[in-house]
This record gives structure tokens, C-alpha cells and sequence, in this order.
């Protein structure tokens, strides 16, 4: 059997199911089949998030009552470029959004450049854009933007991430066999199982030493979480996705004080195109013949198979512990729960240019029935 090679831009993680000698005679893939593999995981990419976008997924409408309606104060005109994330058109949130707006401003116009939120930061740097969507700007992005401006941009939450969508900023979820008997933990827990010992961490571009932890505070068998028997001496087999993803970014931020300081024995997976031009599920596969895994996974009630099980979450030792529900990622009380911001540029002694603040102001106040629910 032909090694079967998974990539995403050419990044590629080889999983070898052939013998020594035939993996030998088969010739490394060149450069152009590697480009080639990579623009096709991409059509693929773009097809399925095409096919879900125009989908209504909740129609659950939230309580948002408290939150004063939109309210503006003063009448704005032009265009408003916006650079960014994919997700806003490929949905229905920026239909809704201008819509709406517009009945408030019909003298605006709405240009979008909207492929993807690698963009975003990019368009704000070079002033093509006046509105960057993304999701939470990186390290990289933000430091870009300071050695620009000797500033940071301008960010506002605007959507709470999707709760089972993947693609749309979805929650993440801790996921284990169904026979293991924990049923909760700790973000501080699953610091010490994902993580190792690190000397700081990040808070934007600063590095902050006091983030340091010591190996003691490594999670690496069962016994350690208190399972007894059996399990005890059972290492912890850890499960997650390639560290050049961005849902690994994420982790790291939530988890692991943003250090990029994993598990040594972390196995990481990434997305395969398969012979028939379908998607593989390798590390879904993986999970149900482990009985000792954990795994962090986007959305994770998507076609969780019955072997596997989520785990409660507490941000804090002691509790609250906290399932994985929509009420709970739309309360933001579920600790891995994910945002969807906006980014614009303020102007030294001038502030934000005041169309783009008038929209950004209206993106966090309801005035669309589809804004009362996760996106």
C-alpha cells in the first residue's frame, strides 16, 4: 500500500503502512504533486464550506434583551472595505449585518474581499481595508501590525463561534473513550496532560516568565487524575491536530499560556485527501481503537462515534464543571468555547474613521433576529 500522505500547503505528515522495501521504490512526491495535493485540499476545503453556508443550523433565538439596541449617532455614507474572514459571506452573518445597517445608513456601501482571515491584519497594515473580520489575530499578525504602527489594532468581539459547525469558529471539545471513568477536568489539568514544562508564555507579543511551570506539573499517566486499578499505570496517550494548523494556535492560547510547549509524545494529524476524493478521519479512527486517549477536537458532536465520550470542563480547581451545550458556548460559561472579532485601525488623535466605527459599533448590538443566535 502506497504511503498515505496528508497535507495542507504544503505542509505534509506521512503515515507509513507499507513495507520497508516497498516504501523504498516508491519516489518522493516532487514539488509540483505536492502543490497539486495541496490546491486539491483546498477545493475540497472551499466545496464543503460552500455547501454549508447558506444552511440554518440554530433557529433557537437567544435572550439578548439586556443588550441596549443599536442606536446611531450620527448619519455616515461610502464605503466600508472589509478583508477577512471567509465565513461572514460564505454564511448568511453579512447579509443579515448590511441589511440591517443599512436601514440605519442607507448611504453606505459594503465592498468585500473576503477569502480569508489571514487577510484581515494584511489589508488594515496596507490600508486597502477599513474592517478586518478574523478570528483571534496571532502572534505573527499582531506583530506585523506594531512594527507598522507602534500600536495595536482596534478589536471587538462581535460573534460567539458556531457550537457544531466546523469551520465557523466552532467550540472545542475534550474527548476520551467511552470506558474511561473521568467525567471532568480542569483547564489546569489539561495544561499539565497537553502540555510540558516551560520557562514562560505569551500575552500578545510580551513574554511573560511568570507563565513558567516546572515538569511536576505534567500529566502523563491515568493514576495521576486519580483513576485507580487498571488504569493507573496506563500512560495518557494524547491526541491533537498539526501544530501549524490554526486550531492548534488556539489550544496553545487557551491552555497552554500561549508557550507552543506540548506534550512530548503528542501524535498530531492532519487533513488527508483519500484515494476515492473523500476526507479521512485518521485520528477519529485512532480514537476508538485507544482506549487511553485524550484528544482536544473542533466541534465535537459531529459525528462523535458511541466509543468516544466528551468530558465536563472547569475553568477553575474545584468546579463549576461545565458540559458541552449551545447555551452554555452562547453563555461563554463552557471554558473552550471560541469568539469571532473585528479589527480596524485608530488613528493617532483622530480615533476610528466614524463609518467604520458606526458599523463596528452595530456588529455587537442586536438588530437582526439571526443575531440572537451562535453563528
Amino acid at each position: 500500500m502506497k504511503t498515505r500522505t496528508l497535507s495542507l500547503a504544503l505542509v505534509a505528515v506521512a503515515v507509513a503502512q507499507a513495507p520497508q522495501a516497498a516504501q523504498q521504490a516508491q519516489p518522493a512526491p516532487s514539488t509540483q504533486q505536492q502543490v497539486s495535493e495541496g490546491l486539491k485540499l483546498q477545493a475540497g476545503r472551499a466545496e464543503r464550506v460552500v455547501s454549508r453556508g447558506k444552511k440554518a443550523y440554530y433557529t433557537r433565538a437567544f435572550d439578548l434583551s439586556a443588550l441596549p439596541a443599536y442606536e446611531p449617532a450620527e448619519r455616515v455614507t461610502g464605503a466600508i472595505r472589509m478583508w477577512g474572514s471567509n465565513y461572514l459571506k460564505d454564511g448568511n452573518l453579512a447579509d443579515y449585518w448590511e441589511a440591517s445597517f443599512r436601514k440605519f445608513h442607507p448611504g453606505v456601501t459594503f465592498e468585500y474581499q473576503l477569502k480569508t482571515s489571514l487577510a484581515a491584519v494584511p489589508a488594515l497594515v496596507t490600508g486597502v481595508a477599513d474592517l478586518g473580520p478574523n478570528r483571534k489575530i496571532t502572534f505573527a499578525e499582531t506583530l506585523l501590525y506594531e512594527r507598522y504602527f507602534n500600536r495595536d489594532p482596534l478589536e471587538i468581539v462581535f460573534a460567539t463561534g458556531s457550537f457544531d459547525v466546523p469551520g465557523w469558529q466552532p467550540a472545542y471539545g475534550i474527548i476520551v473513550h467511552k470506558n474511561n471513568p473521568i467525567s471532568d477536568l480542569t483547564m489546569g489539568q489539561l495544561d499539565g496532560i497537553f502540555g510540558a514544562e516551560r520557562r514562560g508564555g505569551w500575552a500578545g507579543t510580551s513574554w511573560h516568565p511568570e507563565f513558567a511551570r516546572g515538569p511536576e506539573a505534567n500529566i502523563r499517566t491515568w493514576g495521576q487524575l486519580g483513576l485507580k486499578g487498571d488504569w493507573a499505570g496506563k500512560r495518557i496517550n494524547v491526541y491533537g491536530l498539526n501544530l501549524r494548523y490554526h486550531q492548534a494556535t488556539v489550544i496553545s492560547d487557551m491552555l497552554l499560556k500561549s508557550s507552543d510547549k506540548w506534550n512530548e509524545d503528542l501524535r498530531i494529524y492532519a487533513n488527508e485527501i483519500l484515494p476515492d476524493g473523500t476526507f479521512g478521519r485518521l485520528m477519529v479512527d485512532d480514537l476508538v481503537a485507544d482506549p487511553y486517549c485524550i484528544a482536544y477536537v473542533a466541534a465535537p458532536t459531529v459525528n462523535l462515534p458511541p466509543s468516544l465520550k466528551l468530558v465536563r470542563l472547569a475553568a477553575k480547581p474545584g468546579g463549576p464543571f461545565v458540559d458541552f451545550t449551545i447555551e452554555n458556548v452562547q453563555n461563554r460559561t463552557y471554558p473552550l468555547a471560541d469568539e469571532v472579532y473585528m479589527y480596524a485601525n485608530v488613528q493617532p488623535g483622530a480615533g476610528v474613521d466614524p463609518k467604520v466605527k458606526a458599523c463596528a459599533t452595530a456588529s455587537i448590538f442586536p438588530s437582526h433576529p439571526s443575531s440572537l443566535v451562535t453563528s
